[in-house]
């Protein structure tokens, strides 16, 4: 049937019989859940939406840290037919208010912490709020929901009398052009749009995922980094392996770098999922420390490292991600091209990916097996991208995509929409340029392009690669002031404190940096000023800077 093919339900269902019995959702150092076990918990969630009354196509939201819980919620939503709306824990209460409110959701997940600080009464549309840590009711407008919350598994009893097998494990078949998701996007520019995902673009990327990055396979090991409330996790370490019978372990706390390895310790997984920044600081912990102080400062830039030290850098990044990684696949944010440059040299098996929340979100990829440095890759099966441009390769210009991953349109927003669209092909809002070969090379986003005093485009994402890459830089932000660029640092201050330097020779240091950067700068972009920032920049889930927060 057709509307089988563009769905990824009859897929969840086929793993959950074919892996009954493996482990598949554990919350780490915390409880395990075996893939029947996940799907006694999607049918009893099942017949709680029936008794709340929910239809197919009704949105139930989902507002949580990672959780093993969390997953659970999620493939009951989908199989169900409702449309799902993950928020990210993050938005304060006011725009969870709303979110849940502009979704029209009838029926709600939530940390118990999140819930806490909600008003009821400004939610007004929910039938009923579950706890996500027992799925417990912390909210119930419905007398029949609340009394099949308290004899669920009677009612469980009642629906399967003799047991529940494999064979019970039957989901909805929505049609094609179902939406699956509402995925309201993070707001690197201030203002969250509720993206519709269909089924086909989910499915297209889970497909992606395993035909194309295809290592995982049935019982393999993987650990969810990202937060499932944003696409790139929700794709690559949800679905994605649950769809191929895998075991996932949630982190279920802050994802910082010393919790990271410690999970690729104990987990050892074959495929991993990362962002340039936490990326750059394993390797500045872990691989960097392992050369003498004198060869630091050029490691990354040397031209031609011995086999030895090559092998050496390699294994010790290899055992930050647990010694069993077969890739490491890095998207969210660009990543710094002096790094890139460094895992291509020691034979570092990474991937770049690049895409949008508006495509569910893998636009491209490029293995190190393909390797093409500074460039985001080639289009992912299903997806065509061009760039509007004469002479693309030499000349940027606005990356445009279309295929089986775009997004439906921004719900309720016909002219957030319609800014993008035009004859079926969606603006990214990047600029890029294409090469003969067909590899994409992103520039910069289109909105922070400064255009210099005589026309120039200078892209800020370019100069800040370089800088960040700087001694004692951790993160850094190019901003037009006046009509002239300044860059703004957040300095590493754990090396500054471990070398004992002091305020002055920081600032001392860091004009340095801006003197030796200017010097490979064309004149019209170079840095005139600088400013320290004693605290990191605001950032998004996917660890974009919040850029308009600084302009």
């Amino acid at each position: 049937m057709k509307e089988e093919k563009e769905s990824l339900i009859p897929i969840i269902e086929q793993s959950i019989r074919d892996n009954w019995e493996r482990p598949a959702l554990t919350n780490f150092r915390g409880v395990t859940f075996q893939y029947r076990d996940l799907a006694r918990k999607v049918a009893k969630l099942h017949l709680l939406y029936e008794h709340a009354g929910l239809q197919p196509g009704e949105r139930i939201a989902i507002c949580g840290r990672n959780s093993a819980q969390w997953a659970v919620a999620m493939i009951s939503v989908v199989t169900y037919g409702c449309v799902a709306v993950p928020i990210l824990p993050d938005f304060k209460p006011d725009s969870i208010h709303h979110l849940v409110n502009h979704s029209d959701a009838r029926f709600m997940f939530a940390d118990n912490s999140i819930w806490e600080n909600l008003d009821p009464e400004q939610l007004p549309d929910l039938v009923g709020v579950l706890r996500l840590g027992d799925f417990s009711l912390l909210l119930s407008r419905s007398d029949e929901l609340g009394g099949a919350r308290s004899r669920l598994n009677e009612l469980f009893g009642c629906r399967y009398p003799e047991r529940f097998t494999p064979d019970d494990v039957c989901y909805v078949r929505p049609a094609a052009p179902d939406m699956m998701l509402i995925n309201y996007t993070s707001g690197s520019t201030g203002f969250s749009k509720g993206v519709v995902l269909p089924h086909r673009s989910l499915l297209g990327n889970v497909e992606f995922c395993q035909h194309t990055i295809g290592w995982l396979e049935p019982g393999d090991r993987m650990v969810s980094v990202l937060p499932l409330g944003h696409m790139y996790g929700l794709a690559i370490e949800l679905f994605y392996p649950i769809c191929t019978g895998c075991h996932v372990t949630f982190l279920t706390r802050t994802p910082a770098p010393r919790v990271i390895m410690e999970a690729m310790a104990d987990i050892q997984p074959k495929l991993v999922t990362t962002v340039p920044l936490v990326l750059e600081k394993i390797i500045r912990s872990r691989v960097l420390p392992l050369f003498e102080k004198r060869l630091m400062r050029l490691l990354l830039r040397t031209p031609g490292l011995n086999a030895r030290l090559m092998a050496r850098a390699r294994a010790e990044l290899e055992r930050a991600f647990g010694a069993n990684v077969r890739e490491v696949i890095i998207g969210g944010a660009p990543l710094n091209r002096e790094i890139e440059e460094f895992l291509d040299k020691i034979q570092f098996p990474y991937a770049n990916v690049y895409g949008m929340t508006e495509c569910g979100p893998f636009i491209s990829y490029m293995s190190s097996r393909n390797s093409r440095v500074a460039s985001c890759g080639l289009p992912v099966p299903g997806m065509e991208v061009r760039v509007d441009s004469p002479d693309p390769a030499a000349e940027p210009g606005v990356l445009w995509v279309r295929g089986k991953h775009m997004m439906d349109g921004y719900f309720k927003n016909r002219e957030a929409t319609e800014a993008v669209m035009r004859d079926g092909w969606m603006s990214t809002g990047d600029i890029a340029n294409i090469d003969a070969e067909g590899f994409v090379y992103i520039r910069g986003r289109n909105k922070n392009m400064i255009l210099g005093a005589n026309g120039q485009n200078i892209y800020p994402e370019e100069i800040e690669s370089k800088l960040n890459n700087m001694p004692y830089v951790a993160e850094s932000i190019v901003i037009d002031r006046g009509g002239k660029l300044v860059a703004l640092i957040y300095p590493d201050l754990d090396a500054a404190r471990v070398q004992s330097l002091g305020q002055q020779q920081l600032q001392q240091t860091l004009r340095e940096n801006i003197t030796v950067l200017n010097a490979e700068l064309p004149r019209y972009s170079q840095i005139s000023d600088f400013n320290i920032y004693q605290e990191e920049f605001e950032k998004t889930a996917k660890r974009s800077i919040k850029r308009y927060l600084y302009k």
